[in-house]
């Protein structure tokens, strides 16, 4: 029997109906791209097999050297595929993929979306291998570009339905999924709106409001 997938689904929506929309914000907010690049390359490992769950329409796997992603957008999914990205349709919360497959796996602005994140960190960790690494990118809630997504999330097309966490948050979902060993980017130090170059990328959490989280599979089992 097919499992209830219903339960499962992201807020894909907004991505079917305003793709263009999705892609235009890249070129508007070129800077804020880089950096957020530039934040995930420096925790990305240098090699080995990867996925991008929630891949979009490709704009971090490509640049990225990742060239397979899961996504529950047709829209999306077809401009990926155009970028040279093989993509599997299905929802991050039932990855269809062996257990132990995948050395990392990549998040960028999922989470967000996601009815059921424990489950879908769950999934991540029965993907990869044992002391692979899971990277989630995302918006700080507490930040100061978190916390005005927060307050006008309901004029916005895309952050409608969105969930935001904090780093703290994601961290404490991670080690309930058996993720540790962790390590932390941060970058956006601005509004949006007064980014004219691409920002410092640090250390650590708590100042910029975009943040990626490298936290590593332990123990060796495939799944559970």
């Amino acid at each position: 029997m097919e499992p209830d997938k219903t339960k499962h689904m992201v807020q894909k929506g907004p991505f079917e109906t305003h793709t263009d929309e999705y892609e235009k914000w890249f070129e508007k907010n070129r800077f804020v791209y880089e950096a957020e690049l530039r934040a995930v390359k420096e925790l990305l490992p240098i090699e080995g097999e990867s996925i991008e769950i929630g891949v979009g329409s490709g704009r971090f796997a490509v640049p990225l050297g990742i060239r397979l992603g899961i996504d529950p957008s047709l829209k999306m999914a077809e401009i990926a595929v155009k970028r040279g990205i093989e993509v599997h349709e299905g929802v991050a919360e039932d990855l269809p993929f062996d257990n132990g497959r995948f050395d990392f796996a990549l998040m960028v602005t999922t989470i967000c979306f996601l009815n059921d994140v424990k489950t879908a960190l769950r999934e991540a960790y029965r993907i990869l291998k044992p002391g692979g690494a899971l990277l989630v990118g995302f918006v700080d809630r507490i930040s100061p570009v978190g916390k005005k997504y927060e307050r006008y999330k309901t004029e916005n097309k895309f952050y409608r339905e969105a969930s935001f966490y904090s780093a703290d948050e994601i961290v404490s979902l991670m080690i309930g999924a058996g993720f540790g060993n962790f390590a932390f980017t941060q970058t956006i130090f601005r509004d949006l709106k007064d980014i004219d170059h691409t920002e410092a990328v640090k250390k650590g959490y708590g100042e910029g409001s975009f943040v990626v989280i490298r936290g590593e599979k332990q123990g060796t089992e495939g799944g559970n």
